[in-house]
């Protein structure tokens, strides 16, 4: 059973209690610190769409990212105070999982600044003990697909000292084979954007053998072109050159900024260096499951510091809206030229909110997926 220490108002103990709560209480025992401390709190939880900050009491009102107090600590990354109130945002390496509300007397004891940081990574660790997080997160139910997608996805978002980096999936709530994956090193980042063929649970199942294929390969310490070769593979024994998945696979040296690419589908990438956007061609080559037996090549860039570059799958390139016109042209510059003084997160969603507009009242055709990395590079490098 937990037991908080009892007259002990250091932050020691504070800190003590909260990661020894069970995981599936660690809000209601987190408030309740606060609250025997005359601070009032209540903890949001950021949607799957990253469009809504959800209370985690029953029958609570939502609050909306856009134009509120809570949704600009979230959007902005800092405290945002109103008169009666302090919004502290909710963030481990980058990855935001909401904001917390307090609302403290006389300005509140020193330490309530410090109280956000370790409750978000409390939060991380039991979100992996208990469905409750993931439960309090959906708006509205989830399709089989989307469940399948959303377990298979790594943070989907980060920051080191080298790069920033964000993805997301749309519509969040029913995407069907549209993914990322990312994993770092002490010298490397490697990160694929996939899209795999048809739809439902079928695309949901054939990204995950491509997924579960790369890794594999990546963890044995093979390259990026060794690994799309076990992932054309895995794909082609398991349906014969009949289902295959669109990958880009980027290998990018943290010390030098040079990126390792292997183009393998239909993901683009886009570069924003300074006031220019162009994107950035390869040589194609098969998608991952046609043949089998397909010897991949890597091909190289630089990435300098300041790039910022946008991976899009062709559920946005490709997509048209209802009078026809394409999204990959005008209206993606568009989206891209508001996200420029917003960090990879926040640029993330504004493309994504832009993209959803873009259609009006019909929904988009395919699933789709966005990535932004912001390279900073290494003093030196």
């Amino acid at each position: 059973m937990h037991r908080e220490p009892a007259d002990d108002d250091s932050f020691a103990a504070i800190e003590e209690a909260l990661w020894a709560a069970p995981p599936h209480e660690l809000i209601k025992i987190a408030t309740g610190l606060l609250d025997r401390r005359g601070i009032g709190a209540e903890v949001l939880l950021i949607d799957y769409r990253q469009a809504f900050l959800v209370r985690s009491g029953p029958g609570e009102q939502d609050v909306p990212v856009d134009n509120t107090a809570p949704g600009r600590a979230f959007a902005a990354q800092r405290a945002v105070r109103e008169e009666d109130a302090v919004h502290l945002p909710l963030t481990v390496r980058g990855e935001r999982l909401g904001v917390l509300t307090v609302r403290p007397p006389d300005g509140g004891p020193p330490w309530l600044d410090g109280f956000a940081p370790v409750l978000a990574r409390a939060l991380k660790i039991a979100d992996q003990g208990t469905d409750l997080y993931r439960r309090i997160r959906r708006r509205t139910r989830l399709t089989l697909a989307a469940e399948m997608q959303w377990d298979l996805l790594p943070a989907p978002s980060y920051q080191s000292a080298e790069f920033r980096f964000a993805g997301q999936l749309e519509p969040a709530y029913a995407v069907w084979g549209d993914n990322f994956d990312w994993a770092v090193s002490g010298e490397r980042l490697t990160l694929t954007v996939s899209n795999g063929m048809g739809s439902g649970t079928d695309a949901a199942a054939l990204t995950h053998l491509a997924i579960s294929a790369l890794r594999n390969a990546r963890r044995s310490g093979a390259d990026i072109a060794e690994q799309a070769a076990l992932g054309d593979q895995a794909l082609y024994a398991r349906h014969r050159g009949e289902q295959h998945v669109a990958t880009l696979l980027m290998d990018f040296d943290l010390g030098t900024g040079r990126v390792g690419v292997v183009d393998a589908g239909s993901p683009r990438i886009l570069r924003m260096r300074g006031g220019v956007t162009e994107g950035i061609g390869f040589d194609a080559q098969m998608p991952l499951g046609m043949f089998g037996d397909t010897r991949y090549t890597t091909e190289e860039f630089t990435v300098e510091r300041s790039d910022r570059l946008v991976i899009i799958s062709d559920g946005i390139h490709a997509a048209l809206s209802p009078s026809g016109a394409a999204y990959g042209g005008s209206a993606l510059l568009q989206a891209l030229r508001a996200t420029r003084l917003q960090d990879p997160p926040e640029a993330v969603r504004t493309i994504i909110r832009h993209f959803v507009e873009y259609h009006g009242d019909s929904a988009p055709a395919d699933d789709a997926v966005v990535v932004c990395v912001d390279w900073i590079g290494r003093d030196g490098g």
